[in-house]
């Protein structure tokens, strides 16, 4: 009997299968709406590397590999890799092979971490499979050591800030995923962490959400767990976990994982622009980020907000830009559109959030907040307070104690055979109980850091005349009050501040501290009140026992240590900072200003000599005939003509200024010779992504990166206005502000702009707030093409805030733009 079947069926029989998930020619396996990676970032600190899943442009999950924790933390063993990852294309597989211990990480290096006495290598392979599914397998060269079953696992890590409030059902037996991570704690080899949400064979996350739903299936290895990593770890995901069984090698692990698709998904269009605006006579050019199979470009709508609502002040059809990182861009210039008012763009049913155009656009909300919130609330030694707020009370009194030598300490603070100074380890050293800020997400001092915000305010004085008063530094009092005047410019106030850290260990030590910071991690770690990180009791500053040989400081002492170090770059660095601070102090702060210039000149003369880094040593006598007008040092410099020329990438903009106090024309014109290669260079960089500047980021998002590169950029072009584009430290200023990869255009200066960083890694990060004027590290790659920023507190790589340049040269920026359009440029 023939059938006839409905023309419906029919038309369904014929519709092509979904497509099932792939290698690509970038090394990973992709379809629409799903991404797997394999090893192929560098970052396991940062939950990024391992097994990572992206799901409808999102990475939902990461981190999966072997861990010797069940819950591990920043500074917890991780493996090394060992030689390339394995793409077998024609089985649809790749492998990374892995081992314990990572030697340059064993008690080492920047973040030295403490490996146990265990040796084993590994391999993880990922397969992909039908449709959304993918294998992953792990094999063992041999069999852990007993002593170690139950503690070595696969973790795969979920991440929890697109989670909460959301379900899961692990077999049967179903939950919600908490915001905050709850108990019961439990002891689980030596270490306390959240007893388990759920355990079973096969876990459903998110079911009830279509771009994020998952299966974790488990084939061979222990049961699943499902872990709130938070609990012991603030900045814990949800971890997915499987012990390795006693006695396995090949496939000790297997796992099937099903991420589910929209089928024919497509990222949609995303309007990159301002948050806060531009001046009528700066280039106005939004970038539109688009899915890479989406080529076609179609008008766009610059909307004006009026009395009555919105009109269109222009329809234009955007520029192909072309293809980076994982999409297609366009561009739309709206250059000529000069109307001051609020304005906003349209684009396929997009609509930006709502932008300024006038001239006054950067002299009110823009740098302020940097001045009148974010310095203030870093200041040490302080106690701070904004009305009925205190930010934090008075703090480290205890400052600080002579560091341990041969110590290689926390966060890059190495100590060798000697203090370098007459005090012995464990003695109390005068003078660091004043001045200075506290670095970034933590609270240690670095002195690149200080010296870098004091060369960076002299140079907002020195070049845009900045005198602000919004706030009270009351240095006798040790207290600050926000939005309370005193007088006196905040600029300043602050230079003073970050030079009487500087100078009081200078007077101290008869040379440069390293940095200040906590014995412990337990300290380091320490967030809220900083008044709490010691106990603030000054210990004895006689500690000489009756035989006259220095005591060790007490055991229980949680005062700060401070470190030394022999590193002439870095000391001609705080050279120029010092000699700069000289200059705008000298009317009003002429002691102090005096001091600081003699400390700037007598570290040049034992260190110039130490180094062969023309850059660092153009920067410190560019900044010393500035302050001197000394033949002596322009003869040096001089005299470094051909390095200079060899670096100019480096040096242009250190030496612009002082080139009109240099008498030699030949020195000058080769100069001037060499600034028109490196300006072809930088135009080329900036050419190279559709920002106009150049982006590559490492491990930190690339935003302060981009801002010095700006802030440079603006000396050269004042030298070489005929030479070096304007345009390209303006597109770095846009840049910070939301014209940046990615789906999160927000501003990365907390406050400023219609929509901005307000969850951050600052001190407060904690409480998912934001410090204002703090500029957070911006937009990360994650490997080997996925821009991301997330709303997440505990990302340093993306949110951090950061002191001696991060929120600095955002500063500058916008007052070179503020002074900019004043002149109606």
């Amino acid at each position: 009997m023939r059938v006839v079947l409905p023309l419906a069926l029919l038309f369904l029989t014929a519709t092509p299968a979904a497509e099932d998930l792939r290698l690509n020619d970038k090394g990973y396996f992709s379809k629409p709406g799903l991404d797997v990676t394999v090893f192929a970032d560098i970052y396991p600190d940062g939950h990024q590397t391992g097994v990572t899943v992206i799901q409808h442009g999102v990475r939902t999950a990461a981190s999966g590999d072997l861990r010797l924790e069940a819950s591990p933390g920043q500074w917890s063993p991780v493996p090394k890799g060992v030689g390339e990852a394995e793409i077998d294309r024609d089985h649809q597989r790749i492998a990374q092979t892995l081992a314990y211990p990572d030697e340059s990480k064993n008690r080492k290096g920047f973040n030295p971490i403490e490996y146990p006495a265990l040796e084993f290598g590994y391999r993880v392979e990922v397969e992909a499979l039908e449709g959304d599914s993918f294998r992953i397998s792990v094999d063992l060269e041999e069999p852990l050591p007993d002593e170690w079953i139950g503690k070595v696992g696969f973790n795969f890590e979920l991440f929890p800030g697109e989670l909460f409030g959301k379900s899961y059902r692990m077999d049967d037996e179903a939950g919600i995923f908490p915001v905050q991570p709850n108990g019961p704690p439990v002891e689980r080899n030596g270490e306390w962490v959240t007893a388990p949400l759920a355990r079973g064979e096969s876990l459903l996350v998110a079911p009830e959400a279509e771009l994020q739903r998952m299966r974790i299936r488990r084939v061979r290895g222990g049961e699943l767990e499902l872990r709130d990593g938070r609990g012991n770890h603030n900045n814990g995901w949800f971890i997915v976990r499987a012990q390795v069984p006693a006695g396995a090698t090949d496939n000790a692990i297997e796992w099937i994982v099903e991420p589910h698709t929209e089928e024919g998904w497509q990222y949609q269009p995303v309007i990159q622009v301002s948050q806060l605006g531009y001046a009528t006579g700066q280039e106005k050019v939004a970038v539109i980020e688009q899915d890479s199979r989406d080529t076609d470009a179609d008008p766009v709508e610059l909307l004006r907000l009026g009395k009555d609502g919105t009109e269109v002040a222009r329809r234009g059809e955007p520029q192909h830009w072309g293809e980076f990182l994982r999409y297609h861009y366009l561009q739309f210039d709206f250059s000529d559109i000069r109307e001051p008012g609020m304005y906003q763009l349209r684009y396929r049913g997009q609509t930006s959030r709502p932008f300024r155009i006038g001239d006054d656009v950067f002299a009110r909300h823009a740098w302020q907040p940097t001045l009148e919130y974010y310095l203030p609330v870093q200041m040490c030694h302080m106690r701070v307070n904004e009305k009925y707020r205190v930010w934090h009370d008075k703090c480290h009194h205890d400052d600080a104690l002579m560091s341990p030598v041969n110590h290689n300490h926390i966060d890059g603070y190495v100590s060798g055979p000697s203090t370098l100074t007459d005090f012995e380890p464990g003695q109390p050293v005068p003078g660091l109980n004043r001045g200075g800020w506290h670095d970034a997400g933590d609270y240690d001092l670095r002195v690149e850091s200080q010296i870098g915000t004091v060369w960076r305010l002299s140079m907002m004085v020195e070049e845009f005349g900045l005198d602000y008063d919004a706030t009270t530094i009351d240095q006798e009092k040790q207290q600050v009050e926000i939005h309370r005047p005193d007088g006196r410019n905040d600029a300043l106030q602050q230079i003073e501040h970050g030079l009487l850290s500087i100078l009081g260990g200078y007077r101290s030590m008869g040379r440069l501290y390293r940095g200040i910071i906590v014995p412990s991690i337990r300290q380091y770690v320490m967030l809220g009140d900083a008044s709490a990180q010691t106990d603030n009791r000054v210990q004895a500053r006689d500690t000489a026992t009756p035989d006259g040989v220095p005591a060790e400081a007490p055991p229980e002492s949680d005062d700060r240590w401070v470190f030394t170090e022999e590193n002439p770059e870095r000391e001609l660095q705080v050279v120029a900072g010092l000699a700069a601070a000289a200059r705008v102090l000298r009317d009003q702060r002429p002691e102090l200003a005096g001091e600081s210039l003699a400390a700037a000149e007598e570290l040049f003369s034992r260190a110039f000599d130490n180094t062969d880094d023309t850059a660092v040593r153009a920067f410190a006598l560019a900044e010393l005939i500035l302050a001197t007008d000394d033949r002596g040092y322009k003869k040096q410099l001089v005299a470094m003509r051909n390095a200079l020329i060899e670096d100019i990438d480096d040096t242009a903009w250190a030496i612009g200024r002082a080139l009109p106090r240099i008498d030699d024309r030949a020195f000058v014109q080769a100069i001037d010779d060499a600034v028109v290669g490196q300006q072809r260079r930088v135009r080329q960089q900036a050419q190279a992504t559709p920002y106009g500047v150049p982006y590559e980021p490492h491990i930190w998002g690339a935003g302060w990166g981009i801002q010095d590169f700006g802030v440079k950029q603006y000396f050269v072009h004042k030298s070489w206005p005929q030479i070096a584009d304007r345009e390209i430290y303006l597109n770095a200023l846009n840049f910070v502000l939301g014209v940046h990869p990615g789906k999160n255009t927000k501003s990365f200066a907390s406050g400023v702009g219609s929509d901005s960083a307000l969850v951050a890694y600052g001190v407060n990060r904690a409480d998912w707030s934001y410090i204002p004027g703090g500029v957070i590290s911006g937009t990360a790659l994650i490997r080997p093409d996925l821009p991301e920023l997330k709303t997440w507190p505990f990302f340093w790589q993306q949110t951090e805030y950061v002191m001696g340049g991060g929120a600095t040269n955002y500063m500058f920026l916008a007052l070179a733009a503020d002074a900019l359009a004043r002149k109606g440029g």
